[in-house]
């Protein structure tokens, strides 16, 4: 098969679409022929060297993948070869206390497509029966594909860590991420009031289009000043967050006295100071959240085949053209999900 891999670790010059030996899938596994896979910035992090991931070279990355079932094993009963399916980005051991609980991100095996298995930058990538999902409704391979991880993980920070609740105030972090996207549609869905930030005013016309009550233009206005003003002084219920030191003092000075701020992500560094006084004084919390469950991502799903959620998509690029693709994620000027077609 065709696939882009990378045998050193680096730049976007790295990826090297070639040729890589077709997946042998296992009694339990499924094979899936690739139709669209997302990118995220997991996959910027692992092509430059994560040190705590030592990962076989060469290597695949790519967490979000639509396609079709190509092959099944002898012991896989509910999926046949010609459906449509998308893949649930985590994997876990389904054995252990925590998957018994449906805490699929605290599985001490836990890993993710194109971390420690091979991803979806390729033609064929093989899975777990268990993660394999049919498609909902009508949803195109591109749409599916651009679902899962930030869908996944933005409902396991607002509902399971946040519990977040009809008519609060929630400012999102980063409005044309895919996370950030995927979070102002719950919001609204859940009757919250959301306050959307993002560095470009493009930006912030489209997050108002997905239903943003508020913007704020980062580049030209303190964030926590503007939430202030926005909130009557009384700050928000709800922070989003995933980029990390960069926003961390605005994204705390915007909380209300009992306000949760819940973070996924440290794309601009992990170093942050932290006023303790204001932390027990006020009465906030700091909540930590990583990925989250197949359950989880079921509870989405359910929303998106009805059209009531919906991928957000910016730009679709063949496979061979993956480092073409991954430079305009890191250039930040994109709205919603970067797509890969084999």
């Amino acid at each position: 098969m065709k696939a882009v891999r990378f045998h050193q670790h680096g730049g976007p010059e790295v990826l090297k679409y070639e040729d890589a030996p077709d997946p042998k899938i296992q009694a339990n596994e499924v094979l899936v022929k690739v139709k669209a896979c997302a990118l995220n910035h997991l996959d910027i992090w692992l092509r430059g060297g994560v040190r705590r991931w030592q990962l076989a070279l060469p290597h695949i990355v790519g967490s979000d993948i639509a396609g079709e079932v190509a092959e099944v094993g002898s012991l896989v009963a509910r999926l046949k070869p010609g459906d449509r399916v998308l893949l649930s980005p985590g994997i876990s051991c389904g054995q252990c206390e925590a998957c018994f609980k449906g805490l699929d991100s605290a599985c001490r095996n836990y890993t993710l497509f194109g971390v420690m298995v091979d991803g979806g930058y390729a033609e064929y990538v093989k899975s777990p029966e268990m993660n394999v999902i049919p498609i909902p409704g009508d949803l195109s391979f591109d749409e599916a594909a651009a679902v899962p991880l930030v869908y996944t993980t933005a409902w396991h920070m607002l509902f399971t860590r946040a519990d977040l609740k009809p008519g609060e105030d929630v400012l999102v972090i980063g409005a044309g991420s895919g996370v950030g996207t995927a979070a102002i549609q719950i919001c609204k869905l859940v009757g919250a009031r959301v306050i959307a930030t993002a560095g470009a005013d493009w930006k912030l016309e489209k997050a108002r289009e997905l239903g943003a009550d508020e913007v704020i233009n980062h580049s030209r206005q303190s964030v926590s000043e503007e939430v202030k003003r926005l909130t009557a002084k009384r700050g928000v219920d709800v922070v989003f967050e995933h980029v990390g030191a960069a926003v961390w003092e605005d994204c705390f000075e915007s909380l209300a006295t009992y306000g949760r701020l819940v973070t996924c992500g440290t794309t601009s560094g992990s170093e942050v100071k932290l006023n303790l006084q204001n932390l027990y004084g006020r009465q906030r919390s700091i909540l930590g959240s990583f990925m989250g469950g197949k359950g989880e991502l079921m509870d989405a799903l359910k929303l998106i085949g009805q059209r009531r959620l919906k991928a957000v998509i910016d730009s679709t690029f063949p496979l061979q053209d993956a480092a073409e693709a991954q430079k305009k994620m890191e250039s930040r000027n994109f709205f919603g999900k970067i797509l890969l077609r084999p």
